[in-house]
């Protein structure tokens, strides 16, 4: 797996396969050639090149999730200030998050991608509730500058679409991805998906 997201790291586990994280090395330089969407697919597809051409006879996935608003992409906050500005954008609207998902092998060129979309509605939260939430920090390295998953759980009124995807994989999709190139994923994802078993899913 190109990535070093502990959060892409603990969903891919719920699939119970055998897997090893490599540090992709790439550069994340966001591009106005594309649209939010096409760039989470751009970036998911460096991540695993970046990685496959060093290990070309194995399967590699790659993954980034990026925000939508105003037809905007909105990165990670580069300090606490940056994600103020960030959360206030976001006060009392919708978002989208697109994450893209890619597997390659070098070896045989392949290269299978896709993003995943999911809308996001963000309470009209009070700048007190803003404060206690950036006093966590937890929205340094969070696209957005928010954790569906943590405390920022406080700020999201609700969701339309694949819990998985706004924290940082799409789970449905990725195992029936790794599934068509052969791979068996032992713990069924049907069963994940009714059962909920990661940090406030079953909020939602």
């Amino acid at each position: 797996m190109a990535s070093t997201s502990p959060r892409r790291r603990e969903l891919l586990t719920l699939l119970d396969i055998a897997f090893t994280i490599v540090a992709p090395t790439c550069e994340e330089i966001p591009s106005s050639a594309y649209s939010p969407s096409e760039q989470a697919n751009v970036f998911a597809r460096d991540k695993a090149r970046s990685v496959s051409t060093q290990y070309p006879q194995q399967l590699v996935l790659g993954s980034d999730t990026v925000i939508e608003i105003d037809n905007t992409l909105l990165g990670k906050p580069g300090n606490l200030h940056d994600a103020r500005d960030m959360l206030q954008q976001l006060r009392g609207r919708m978002h989208q998050v697109h994450t893209g998902v890619a597997l390659l092998q070098h070896s045989t060129s392949l290269c299978h991608s896709f993003v995943e979309t999911a809308h996001v509605w963000i309470k009209n939260f009070t700048d007190n509730e803003l404060a206690q939430y950036l006093d966590t920090q937890e929205s340094l390295g969070k696209a957005g500058a928010y954790s569906i998953q943590g405390e920022g759980v406080k700020l999201i009124e609700t969701i339309e679409g694949d819990y998985p995807a706004i924290v940082g994989l799409p789970l449905w999709k990725t195992a029936k991805l790794l599934g068509q190139q052969g791979m068996t994923v032992p713990n069924p994802v049907e069963e994940i998906y009714r059962l909920k078993p990661y940090a406030n899913w079953k909020d939602f």
